[in-house]
């Protein structure tokens, strides 16, 4: 059964067009992780309906809420493949809105499997088949994720951009992939990235900085 989640990255020339998700039926409750072995990441889904071949791929965080688990297929690029391949169990990430009013992260999401074989690629019904994609010998993966929480408010791109144009080199968003390779639907971020941006989403609209 198709979900309706979907996410933008970044194709070898152009931005990847966004994938649809597909919904993941209720699993086992992964291993525990001990946090300080957890690595941190971003996904990009779009909130609002956008159809593609027929299908409308919009998948929000509510959407998760609604699902508690989806996989997180429909990735046509490589970097962005190749990082969900280096995702564990127990990792974080921040579930960000794009290709909408005002993009920005969300929430917070949990990888609850790690990479296998995307099958959504084989699908000739599906939006994002790839014909050159062989179940022998796969080419592109998913992850699994599962809902975890709201941020107390949303931290737009515009307020990340704004700090960085700011401060600049002293920024702790100074190398953060989401604001240097924009295209890509899945980045990592560092650790200083992910304190820093929980602590802003933590500040009222009048303490926050800009």
């Amino acid at each position: 059964m198709a979900s309706k989640r979907a996410l933008r990255s970044a194709g070898a020339a152009a931005t990847e067009a966004a994938p649809k998700r597909v919904k993941k039926a209720p699993a086992a409750s992964p291993e525990p992780q001990e946090p300080s072995t957890a690595s941190h990441w971003l996904f990009k889904a779009e909130p609002e309906s956008r159809l593609v071949g027929g299908v409308d791929v919009k998948f929000s965080f509510d959407d998760l809420k609604k699902e508690h688990q989806a996989s997180w297929d429909g990735v046509r690029n490589f970097e962005a493949r190749n990082t969900m391949k280096k995702m564990n169990v127990g990792d974080l990430g921040f579930f960000y809105h794009s290709n909408c009013k005002t993009p920005g992260i969300v929430g917070i999401l949990k990888v609850c499997k790690t990479a296998y074989p995307d099958h959504t690629a084989f699908d000739k019904k599906h939006p994002y088949y790839d014909p050159k994609s062989d179940p022998d010998n796969p080419k592109w993966f998913m992850v699994d994720v599962e809902y975890v929480r709201p941020l107390k408010r949303l931290i737009s791109l515009q307020e990340l951009k704004d700090h960085l144009a700011k401060h600049g080199s002293k920024s702790p968003l100074n190398e953060m992939a989401l604001l240097r390779r924009s295209r890509l639907s899945v980045t990592p971020v560092r650790e200083s990235e992910w304190d820093f941006i929980l602590k802003l989403a933590e500040e009222n609209e009048e303490e926050k900085e800009d």
